[in-house]
């Protein structure tokens, strides 16, 4: 059997071209097959990837065993340890039968129950939790009520149904990729492209190979990863140890003076071989079995057989074996034993990198301008909140000039939406699109998500169920959405689209309690805290107070909206206010969203200019404010308005808002209810119904009252930070990134 295994690993290994295992190949195709459509549907959410509560280190590869990740798991774990982080490990347990998670420290266990690396793991490091089950999730959770605030999951990097904050991939300088080939007929567990997915690649064993090898290893990694993220590690012997009853250390010189029978059965065995010709072990034989392999007491004995024979000292293996070993054999054979750790290269800049690595880094998407809006208030409470986090920002309609406008960096969207992305009502709209290159803009921010797919920790969705698709497809994370758009009070949620916030969404914050209860009856897992469209009132960059007037004369303020169609819109609300000015007593303030340019506003308005603030014809004068809505709502009487969420934002204060008729006008009023007059749209028509309401204190009370009630009262920004502090463990996350990033100040 052992020659049989040794001739497989000759041909899968690429040491030897031509062998009788090469009618593997068949079975090589269907694995990567598998391997790929597996990785196709992590990529774009068809399968989900689950993230922890506490942030997760993955050490795995891409290869069948071998590159010394027990070692170094151990090295991370005794750093970040040694740093004053309470660390824990996860990991499989080959060979062990547990299936629920079982905790265990100081090698407290059996290696039938738990598997031969785990128990190593565990005997190694003192005091150090080890978890061991098939489902990582639980075991992550497992350790976190061992009160661990940091996992190393060992030999994770296939195990995409769990989140991960870092990805270090191991690669065996001696055996890089074997022959290139799929498992069975091969090594390999994934295809080489998957390095990108990494955030980190460590070579090991650099040592026993040479500079050329590292150097073309390298250049085939880089293909795949930035250069500075690639290192270098080494075994390093710590000591020589006979293991007896227990261990007893031993000279080396003892070891150099006598000849050895070695045997193992690890993922490289001829890294074992190099490693011993290099410190002039002599070893009379050499016995390497499959990896795991657990020794029986009958084996043991040919071996001891072998060393009485042929004049040897004793039986040498690795640690690793000694947890293989029968346990009848325990007290009866001496074994040596080199017990070694892994040392990486340029150790400050690796650690430095892994700390820049665990930073949180969140994305804020949205798909509106009153999305941008709420969405820009989010990402600065975000990073107030949590110190040290990085928040981007991906407007996917527009400029996102409100994240610029608080300084948050924007992810570049070249195309500009000529309808601001509202496609549903009119066919003309979406011909515009289309025209305008809505297709090839999707394609395009379908690529931006790929690149900054696994590179942000949680992505958050500000809109509608659209925004959480493109992002689910774009990166493959399962995303929070805070939804502005749908509710019952209008249509409800399609059937398709309840099927995904159930399993493709983390959390769902609605803009209603009765929308929250309806999707919770559908199991998605819904909460309503709020109206996060009301969140915009609590935002303190509000502005001056825009009114001149000491209450004698009826404030009017002017929405023409945030999109395209404002330019148009705003000829409208010109010609109803110049109307206005001669039936009462008003002044009249104009808010324009960030995305409106007031150069073009005048070009479309013949006979209009700007001075000082003021659009002006004639004697008549407009105040004009860029962007300062709430502070202008905040003390308006009525609201002539052609926007979204500006209108339902001042009726949601209590302000009376009178648009015109039209399809998308007609929607908007199932939302805002008796809070909103809508009229013929023409000059006239306009007037007299603000005329109307101003005239009617009844009529004004009613549509105060009935905004109030529909709006409800903001709420749900403060409730999302809460949740993604405690739940998602944002807090956990940024407060170990500033520890680490502090010490490692001060280390370097």
């Amino acid at each position: 059997m052992r020659r049989l295994v040794s001739s497989y690993l000759e041909f899968a290994k690429g040491r030897k071209t031509f062998s009788f295992w090469f009618f593997l190949a068949p079975l090589e195709l269907i694995t990567r097959m598998v391997v790929s459509f597996r990785n196709l549907c992590y990529d774009h959410g068809i399968s989900t990837s689950i993230e922890p509560s506490i942030p997760v280190i993955s050490v795995g590869n891409l290869t069948l065993g071998g590159t010394n990740k027990t070692p170094f798991v151990e090295m991370l774990i005794l750093e970040l340890a040694g740093r004053g982080i309470r660390t824990g490990i996860i990991t499989r347990g080959y060979g062990g039968r547990v299936s629920e998670p079982v905790v265990i420290r100081n090698g407290m266990s059996t290696r039938e129950l738990v598997g031969d690396e785990p128990l190593l793991l565990s005997s190694r490091l003192e005091n150090i939790p080890v978890a061991v089950s098939r489902d990582r999730l639980k075991d992550v959770e497992a350790l976190k009520g061992e009160g661990v605030e940091l996992v190393v999951a060992d030999d994770c990097f296939q195990h995409r149904k769990l989140g991960r904050d870092v990805d270090i991939v191991l690669i065996d300088a001696t055996c890089p990729f074997g022959n290139g080939l799929f498992t069975p007929a091969g090594i390999l567990r994934e295809p080489h492209r998957s390095l990108s997915r990494s955030h980190m690649v460590v070579i090991t064993k650099t040592d026993q190979v040479s500079e050329d090898r590292i150097a073309a290893i390298r250049g085939k990694v880089s293909e795949y990863l930035k250069e500075d993220h690639i290192f270098s590690s080494r075994l390093e012997l710590s000591t020589w140890s006979f293991w007896h009853d227990g261990w007893e250390q031993v000279p080396e010189q003892e070891i150099l003076k006598k000849q050895w029978i070695v045997f193992s059965a690890i993922g490289n065995p001829e890294s074992l071989r190099i490693f011993l010709e290099k410190r002039n072990i002599k070893a009379l034989a050499y016995h390497f079995f499959k990896d795991h392999h657990r020794f029986s007491l009958r084996e043991m004995e040919l071996l001891h057989a072998e060393v009485k024979a042929g004049d040897a000292a004793g039986l040498l293996c690795t640690e690793k074996d000694i947890h293989n070993l029968p346990e009848e054999l325990k007290g009866r054979f001496r074994i040596v034993v080199p017990r070694v750790r892994a040392v990486v290269e340029e150790k400050e800049r690796f650690f430095a990198t892994l700390v820049s690595c665990l930073r949180p880094r969140v994305m804020v998407t949205s798909n509106g301008f009153g999305e941008d809006a709420i969405g820009s208030i989010l990402a600065e409470r975000l990073i107030t909140r949590f110190e040290g986090m990085s928040v981007r920002a991906f407007p996917v309609v527009g400029r996102g000039m409100d994240y610029r406008k608080r300084g948050i960096p924007v992810i570049e969207n070249p195309f500009v939406s000529p309808t601001g992305g509202v496609i549903k009502y009119r066919f003309r709209d979406l011909f515009l699109e289309i025209r305008a290159g809505l297709l090839k803009n999707i394609s395009r921010q379908l690529k931006i998500w790929k690149c900054f797919r696994g590179r942000v920790r949680t992505v958050i969705c500000v809109g509608d169920v659209y925004l959480l698709l493109q992002t689910l497809w774009g990166q493959g994370q399962l995303p929070v959405l805070v939804a502005t758009a749908k509710t019952v009070r209008l249509s409800g949620h399609w059937k398709l689209e309840r099927f995904l916030l159930k399993h493709r969404c983390r959390r769902v914050w609605t803009r209603d309690e009765e929308t929250a209860t309806e999707m919770l009856s559908n199991n998605v897992d819904a909460v309503y805290s709020g109206n996060p469209i009301m969140d915009l009132l609590c935002d303190n960059k509000e502005g001056d107070h825009p009114w001149t007037g000491n209450g004698e004369k009826t404030r009017i303020l002017l929405l023409p909206g945030s999109r395209e169609r404002a330019y148009r819109d705003m000829s409208l609300i010109l010609q109803a206010a110049l109307l206005l000015k001669d039936m009462i007593r008003a002044e009249f303030t104009a808010v324009m969203a960030p995305s409106i340019s007031i150069g073009k506003m005048i070009r479309e308005n013949p006979g209009w200019s700007f001075v000082e603030d003021h659009l002006q014809k004639g004697e008549f004068r407009i105040r004009v404010l860029k962007g300062n809505l709430v502070g202008a709502a905040r003390n308006a009487d009525i609201v002539l308005g052609f926007g979204g969420t500006a209108n339902q934002l001042c009726a949601g204060m209590g302000k009376p808002v009178v648009s015109i008729m039209e399809k998308g006008k007609n929607v908007q009023k199932k939302l805002l209810g008796d809070s909103e007059s809508l009229v013929p749209g023409t000059p006239g028509s306009l007037a007299s119904e603000i005329l109307r309401i101003i005239s009617s204190e009844e009529e004004y009370r009613k549509m105060s009252r009935a905004g109030l009630e529909r709006l409800g009262a903001p709420g749900a920004i403060s409730s999302l930070l809460e949740y993604l502090s405690d739940t998602a463990g944002w807090e956990c996350r940024a407060r170990i990134y500033s520890e680490l990033a502090e010490d490692m100040g001060k280390t370097v």
